[in-house]
């Protein structure tokens, strides 16, 4: 598949990652490198120092595929009242008085539960359609959303491969974070596809690494 600059992909083949059983050893291999990748990026760090000054009081969060939950154990123990939902089971290092919602995203009805939701590379998993569909229930219910993801691009491509091969990642870290960065976000994609008016909403898109892409939206008054 070429590598698409100018817009991204309607469709991606489907991830390895996705197809292996949990235990699978190259499964605990990916997830070990998927660590390394986010810590590369500075994701958790920007979560946690943003979460930190733009969360109000008794408000709570819910992750989107929330995954193995290292983000949240690391936003739980600050305090935070941090969900998830992810079709993965309930992680064991989940704070027991946090929910977790399994199952699909896009069949979730308790969105007016949650004035703040976050992602951390997960959007780039949906196409436009879904993308759509998600910023359809954000836009009625959300105050605050904060994404982190991938940014993308030739540039963003080769400094993936360099940072992979030297960290010794998986063969399925590989093809898996190749297709990822296809499927990133460049400029102003991402509010316009979930369709965040900025009559309504406040959008920042933060620079931070060159790989990362990460926007802010926040509610007018």
């Amino acid at each position: 598949m070429p590598l698409t600059l100018n817009q991204r992909p309607a469709s991606l083949p489907p991830e390895i990652l996705d197809e292996l059983p949990a235990q699978h050893p190259d499964a605990v291999a990916s997830r070990r490198d998927l660590r390394y990748f986010n810590s590369a990026l500075g994701n958790w760090s920007w979560f946690r120092r943003e979460i930190g000054r733009r969360m109000r009081a008794n408000e709570r969060a819910l992750e989107l595929g929330a995954g193995t939950g290292e983000l949240g154990e690391i936003l739980q123990n600050d305090g935070v009242a941090w969900d998830g939902i992810d079709r993965a089971p309930r992680p064991p290092n989940w704070a027991t008085w946090a929910r977790w919602h399994q199952g699909d995203i896009f069949d979730f009805d308790a969105w007016d539960t949650y004035p703040v939701v976050a992602g951390n590379l997960i959007l780039h998993h949906f196409n436009e359609d879904q993308l759509t569909q998600l910023g359809a229930a954000l836009n009625r219910h959300a105050r605050l959303i904060m994404i982190g993801d991938l940014r993308r691009g030739r540039w963003q491509q080769l400094s993936f491969f360099v940072y992979a091969r030297w960290i010794g990642a998986n063969h399925v870290s590989l093809h898996d974070g190749s297709l990822s960065v296809r499927a990133g976000f460049r400029g102003q994609e991402l509010p316009e596809q979930l369709g965040l008016n900025r009559r309504d909403w406040v959008i920042e898109l933060p620079r931070g690494h060159v790989s990362a892409y990460r926007m802010i939206a926040t509610r007018r008054s």
